[in-house]
């Protein structure tokens, strides 16, 4: 006779139970959801009562009949919208001559609409802002162009010229000079935009005039890292190469953005300089063509955490440093400061204290609310005038030969230059006024190959100081192959070959 195991004897065991076990279980289990408290069973051996205090409370929240919060504004269509305004939009064509190309401005190199590597032509987009023929475009769609010709949603053509340019926001103002009055689109208020926000886009997309496009705001006051103004609307409504200098439109048909850059890198993330911004430029770009902005005389820097533990403050601009002979060591301001009002303006963060400062007025005295010491001091500050580069086209006209022959020379190797005055040597924080500001490098130019940079200083010319653009021009147009430019780079000097480009 053959015994059974042990184990064997206790399956046929539970098997004969299983009808009055799963019976029992059954019960428990409705006793359990009978509860209000969850209680984590051991069907084995007993029960886990800490879960109770760990999951009395449900574990997400559930709304019976939720109500959809519905967009305010949402459009059937953009149709209507896009008719009404495409006669104002314009598509821009420019062209060059062989010697020169276009210059994407330093701050929009990464972040940018498209580069113009063709030697002899470019396209963009712009807006009609007056039936008188003024428009507004990018400044890197017209700048360095011998010809500029606009056409309309008709097919009309027109020829154009820059009035103003201004490189630091990327924004230019040209004009025609139309027949009869042509229709313009008018400006809203972007500090009123919120992200969320239907706009449309439209422009010469890839070549393809007046395309239109439509999303939201997807977020205000993005910073590029591109420089001291950067404060840009980012959008998902596609921007694409030949959108640059076209309008970003909000529901009401206004112009809330002039749309400049994309992140090539991403979809649907495109910027548009605020159109608050340009309002304060453009009549200057009328007036004069260039735009005087004030100027405090101040390296600033991040508040930090540490930063805020020792001054106290909890936002603001921390001054790095007070350059020498401005109005902000006039006034007294220190290394150390945080300033946390300007003229009125609160300083959420250091990023605003420059677009704050040069929309301050000049030559009157403005309130400034600083943190020395963990203690409050109000002072008073008298700006003064930023030096800013003349860069209107009509300027060159009338002048005389010898003077265009070294221009001439001056672009042979793809450089713009500009005095150094002693204002701009403070406002640079250079120790003398001697040499020559490189103020534009020509892509692909044999100054750009041989290395300088925007914001070089040209010493000397093959040994010979140089302390004019004139004497720059006359030197460089006086050698046949090149010549070897002693420059000074930040706190550092060196020898740059530059050779003449064929």
């Amino acid at each position: 006779m053959t015994r059974k195991s042990d184990s064997s004897t206790r399956f046929a065991s539970l098997s004969s139970a299983r009808p009055v076990s799963f019976a029992l279980m059954a019960v428990v289990l409705i006793s359990i959801a009978s509860t209000s408290v969850v209680t984590a069973f051991d069907l084995f051996g007993g029960s886990d009562e800490g879960a109770e205090s760990t999951n009395s409370e449900p574990l997400w929240e559930e709304v019976e009949n939720p109500v959809a919060i519905t967009p305010s504004g949402v459009p059937s269509s953009f149709a209507d919208l896009a008719e009404k305004v495409s006669p104002a939009v314009v598509n821009i064509q420019v062209s060059v001559a062989r010697t020169r190309q276009f210059q994407l401005p330093p701050q929009f190199r990464e972040f940018h609409d498209f580069p113009f590597d063709l030697p002899n032509q470019g396209e963009g987009s712009g807006f009609v802002i007056s039936g008188s023929g003024y428009i507004v475009t990018n400044g890197h769609v017209v700048g360095g162009a011998d010809e500029i010709e606009v056409q309309f949603l008709d097919g009309k053509k027109l020829n154009a010229t820059v009035v103003g340019l201004d490189e630091k926001t990327d924004i230019a103002l040209i004009k025609v000079d139309p027949e009869t009055p042509l229709e313009a689109i008018p400006l809203g208020d972007s500090d009123g935009v919120r992200p969320g926000e239907w706009v449309v886009a439209i422009g010469n997309a890839m070549s393809l005039e007046h395309s239109v496009t439509a999303g939201i705001v997807s977020a205000k006051h993005r910073y590029l890292a591109r420089g001291s103004y950067d404060d840009y609307i980012q959008t998902d409504a596609a921007i694409n190469p030949g959108n640059s200098g076209g309008p970003l439109i909000n529901l009401a048909g206004e112009v809330i953005g002039i749309n400049t850059a994309i992140n090539p890198q991403a979809n649907t993330i495109g910027f548009a300089v605020p159109i608050n911004m340009a309002k304060q430029i453009l009549p200057q770009l009328q007036v004069s063509g260039r735009v005087k902005r004030s100027w405090l005389g101040v390296e600033i820097g991040e508040v930090t955490e540490e930063v805020k533990k020792e001054s106290g403050a909890s936002y603001g601009a921390l001054v790095r440093q007070v350059l020498p002979a401005t109005p902000a060591m006039r006034a007294g301001i220190e290394d150390g400061d945080v300033i946390v009002t300007f003229d009125d303006k609160k300083v959420e963060s250091h990023r605003q204290l420059p677009s704050i400062v040069s929309n301050s007025p000049m030559d009157r005295e403005v309130g400034v609310e600083l943190i020395r010491d963990g203690e409050k001091k109000q002072i008073v500050v008298t700006l003064a005038a930023m030096d800013e580069p003349d860069t209107r086209l009509s300027r060159r006209r009338g002048r005389s030969q010898e003077d265009s022959a070294a221009e001439n020379a001056l672009d042979a190797f793809g450089i713009n230059a500009q005095d150094l005055t002693q204002d701009l040597a403070e406002q640079l924080d250079l120790e003398d006024a001697k040499g020559v500001i490189v103020t534009r490098v020509v892509t692909g130019s044999a100054a750009e190959i041989a290395g300088l940079q925007r914001g070089d200083v040209i010493l000397e010319v093959e040994g010979d100081e140089v302390d004019s653009t004139g004497e720059l021009f006359h030197s460089l147009e006086n050698t046949d192959e090149g010549a070897v430019l002693l420059v000074r780079r930040d706190r550092n000097t060196l020898f740059i070959p530059l050779k003449r480009k064929s």
